[in-house]
């Protein structure tokens, strides 16, 4: 496909979850292990995605380790995004935040907070396992189904409430009266899960305890899979803002995409392992030496080849997708990959959106200003 013929452009997103997404990537990392968890480590990964011209980095969290891997331990994703705030100034900061065993008045909270932190380059991938597991580290039991979508969908309705719970104008700081706030711009939440909601039911009062974030509402992401369990999408109330698609092989992908964006997404993020051509390996050679160190299962498509094959396969796939988020194999790797062939070229061919300075999330995802229920109902 030409330059001339592509629609569209789109924007690339980069997992920064530990060594990378292969299990065994902590073996051929360019840094010793004990430094995986330092902040030296999350500041050269996120300056180097930022540097490559990443529009998005992404961090995945769980209340237990990642599922397979031979490093068990993690930091908090808000916290690293939140480190990487005051150090970037275009990469959009998107952490991983659980709606199944936390609580969504102090996730409301850690992310209008991020929101600050980051000026407005803040968003929330809501994750929903409710594994066993997971449960298990928290003293609750495993949730399952549609149970997990009630969960993620009343997590996202509480928090939205809460956001909107100062109206932009509530902090006035009036010296003369000695009034910080104007009490009539804060209002109450009130929600309250319905009597047939699943899991064990609450009540959220409010408001917040934080003024209303930047974006007024940050973008929302969730996987399809919790939408086929009855997420809304594009609800202003419980809906997500922005859908992550996978499928077992490539060719399904870009099919995959369009079954998705026909239920009316707003945004449609494609997910793509990635294992490159690298250090005069090949690809397959590269994963084979991984995988005989430990076996990668994954449910996510995978690329294995060199960087003109993967640049020819996101110009396509971005021709339908809103974006595509990286999964590379070994994080030192392949960004280096990534950043010399992949990104300079698919920009070269007119498909990337531009990657500028403090661009908000919802900017980037084609999202209007966020209005305020209640201002907007006059309370």
């Amino acid at each position: 496909m030409s330059t001339a013929d592509h629609p569209r452009t789109g924007f690339l997103a980069l997992e920064l979850d530990g060594d990378g997404a292969h299990p065994a990537a902590w073996r051929a990392a360019r840094h010793a292990p004990t430094e995986l968890l330092s902040g030296v480590r999350i500041r050269s990964t996120v300056l180097a995605a930022e540097s490559a011209g990443f529009h998005v980095a992404t961090f995945s969290d769980g209340p237990v380790g990642p599922a397979g891997s031979d490093i068990a331990a993690r930091l908090d994703a808000v916290q690293r995004a939140a480190f990487a705030g005051p150090i970037t100034r275009s990469i959009i900061l998107v952490p991983e935040v659980d709606t199944v065993f936390t609580e969504p008045f102090h996730v409301a909270t850690q992310l209008a907070s991020l929101d600050y932190v980051t000026a407005g380059r803040a968003g929330w991938l809501v994750a929903a396992s409710g594994s066993e597991g997971e449960g298990a580290a928290v003293g609750r039991s495993a949730v399952a189904g549609a149970g997990r979508a009630a969960e993620a969908a009343a997590a996202v309705e509480v928090s939205r409430r809460l956001w909107d719970s100062w109206e932009d104008d509530a902090v006035i700081r009036d010296v003369d009266s000695g009034r910080y706030l104007d009490v009539d711009k804060l209002h109450y939440a009130d929600f309250e899960t319905d009597p047939d909601f699943p899991g064990e039911g609450y009540s959220v009062k409010g408001p917040a305890i934080i003024p209303r974030p930047l974006q007024g509402q940050l973008p929302v992401v969730a996987p399809a899979e919790l939408l086929a369990d009855g997420l809304a999408v594009g609800s202003p109330d419980s809906g997500v803002d922005a859908v992550l698609v996978t499928a077992p092989s490539l060719e399904e992908l870009g099919e995959a995409v369009a079954q998705v964006r026909s239920r009316g997404a707003v945004s449609v993020i494609a997910e793509l392992d990635v294992v490159l051509d690298a250090r005069g390996q090949r690809a397959k050679e590269r994963l084979a030496q991984l995988d005989a160190q430990t076996p990668w299962p994954s449910n996510r498509s995978r690329y294995v080849g060199d960087a003109a094959g993967l640049v020819d396969f996101l110009s396509e796939l971005l021709a339908t997708a809103d974006g595509v988020r990286l999964h590379p194999a070994v994080l030192d790797v392949e960004l280096d990959e990534l950043s010399r062939l992949v990104l300079p070229e698919l920009r070269r061919r007119g498909v990337l959106a531009p990657s500028t300075p403090e661009t908000t999330f919802r900017a980037l995802l084609g999202l209007g200003q966020a209005t305020n229920r209640y201002a907007t109902a006059g309370h």
